[in-house]
C-alpha cells in the first residue's frame, strides 16, 4: 500500500470534504420533523402492545386467582 506523507493527506481530506453535499436548513428541518414523528408513532404503537400484553396477562392471572 502507498503511503502519504501528511501533508498530502491533508490535501486529500479537504479535497474529499469539497466534495461533499451539504443538505440546506429546508432538508434539515424536515429530516428533524420526520425523525420525531417516527418517533412518536413508535412510542404510541409498542404503548398500545404494552398496554395490550398488560392487559390479557392481568385477565389470565386474575382467572386463576
Amino acid at each position: 500500500m502507498a503511503k502519504t506523507n501528511p501533508l498530502q493527506f491533508i490535501q486529500q481530506a479537504r479535497g474529499e470534504l469539497g466534495k461533499v453535499v451539504w443538505p440546506t436548513r429546508r432538508e434539515v428541518v424536515l429530516t428533524t420533523i420526520m425523525v420525531f414523528l417516527m418517533a412518536a408513532l413508535t412510542a404510541t404503537f409498542f404503548s398500545l402492545v404494552d398496554l395490550g400484553i398488560r392487559s390479557a396477562l392481568t385477565a389470565v392471572l386474575s382467572s386463576f386467582g
